[in-house]
């Protein structure tokens, strides 16, 4: 499958990385055809990848991954194209972290609305998954990382297209029982606002390898 994957930070050469390990082919994409760490990307990982323009990347992938700062990741995908992402699943991995705001940063959108629904509302005909936002690089793609059974959270109105990414966190090593489909896009809410607290435990345990487990009661 083609995968385009929007964003050259650590993010996207994590889950670029992977999907290319997984024998697909994958285009990162940028602000610029000729942007560096995009190219040297490409360049280690053979054939398999390429690079080129937010635009570029969108029209070649099948799906789309969204691994751009969340402050730019609006501009970013309407650098993209929305005829580039229409009737595509975009999986958008982003958070609205204020960039104005210091350290701990707090978010530019919370309570009543998320980026993932600002995702939705712009590019209408794209349909937008919000997931992996909960934790940081190295697990999304190996949550072995994390000893024992943990979660990962898919938002979004689109049931196919939460099926086809909940396909993709199975190639990743999510087991499909730990994978939590919470409901529609405004339930992104939840996992964007998590942040805070992400990087409180961040800042408690010195790594980012951990997660959390959803425990209840059983049925019955």
């Amino acid at each position: 499958m083609r995968f385009g994957v929007l964003g050259t930070g650590r993010v996207g050469r994590v889950l670029a990385s992977r999907l290319v390990e997984l024998g697909h082919e994958v285009a990162m994409g940028s602000r610029s055809a000729d942007n560096p760490a995009a190219k040297e990307w490409a360049a280690s990982v053979g054939g398999g990848g390429r690079s080129g323009t937010f635009a570029e990347a969108a029209a070649f992938g099948e799906v789309v991954v969204n691994a751009t700062a969340g402050a730019a990741s609006l501009q970013a995908l309407q650098m993209a194209g929305a005829p580039n992402l229409a009737g595509k699943v975009l999986i958008d991995v982003s958070n609205p972290i204020d960039p104005a705001s210091g350290l701990p940063p707090t978010l530019s959108v919370c309570n009543t609305d998320s980026l993932g629904e600002q995702i939705q509302r712009t590019f209408p005909d794209a349909m937008v998954v919000k997931a992996l936002n909960t934790v940081n690089a190295d697990v999304m793609v190996n949550p072995g990382l994390v000893p024992g059974s943990h979660n990962v959270f898919l938002s979004g109105n689109d049931e196919r297209a939460k099926a086809r990414v909940a396909e993709i966190l199975v190639d990743f090593g999510w087991d499909p029982a730990d994978i939590v489909d919470l409901g529609d896009i405004t339930t992104a809410r939840g996992t964007e606002m998590y942040l805070a607290l992400w990087l409180r435990l961040w800042a408690v345990k010195g790594t980012g390898h951990f997660n959390i487990r959803v425990v209840s009661p059983q049925p019955g």
